[in-house]
């Protein structure tokens, strides 16, 4: 067995190091901004529904946006096509809101046969619990970095 720093061990690495392929980052690159950027054209898409067809404001026709593709993400996740444009894009697939509800579906289903209580709901929330309470947090200071910056100004 090595001891950790050994001549073998230092060995092992660079030979793992020289024998990793290259990652191709720019094409990892391109993929997750042509998802996210589509991704972020369906939701536009929808908004503009909302604005035209039901004569919604800009500001009102967010949250049921918001809610739509939220919707297609799960649905998406619960037919196995999400994972697939996952599989290609990448962190592109991640990051808009779709992802949230990817990554919450997956969980859910993933445990399923652990019941739904403790399997679905349990593990559903160790994805969703910390993205929210950061979200309520990092909102938090935002509005109190804002109130104090317009108290100074004023």
């Amino acid at each position: 067995m090595a001891v950790k720093g050994s001549k073998a061990q230092q060995q092992y690495l660079q030979y793992v190091e020289e024998a990793k392929p290259a990652k191709p980052v720019a094409k990892n690159c391109l993929r997750a901004f042509l998802s996210g950027g589509t991704i972020c054209l369906i939701g536009q898409f929808v908004e503009e529904i909302f604005i035209r067809v039901f004569h919604f404001t800009d500001k009102t026709a967010a949250n049921p946006t918001v809610a739509v593709m939220i919707f297609l993400g799960v649905l998406l996740t619960g037919l196995g096509v999400y994972d697939r444009i996952g599989q290609w894009a990448g962190a592109g697939s991640a990051v808009p809101v779709t992802g949230f509800a990817n990554g919450i579906t997956s969980a859910a289903i993933e445990h399923k046969s652990e019941g739904y209580v403790l399997g679905v709901g349990g593990n559903m929330f160790k994805i969703a619990g910390p993205v929210i309470v950061f979200g309520v947090v990092a909102a938090f200071f935002i509005a109190l970095i804002r109130t104090l910056f317009k108290m100074v100004m004023e």
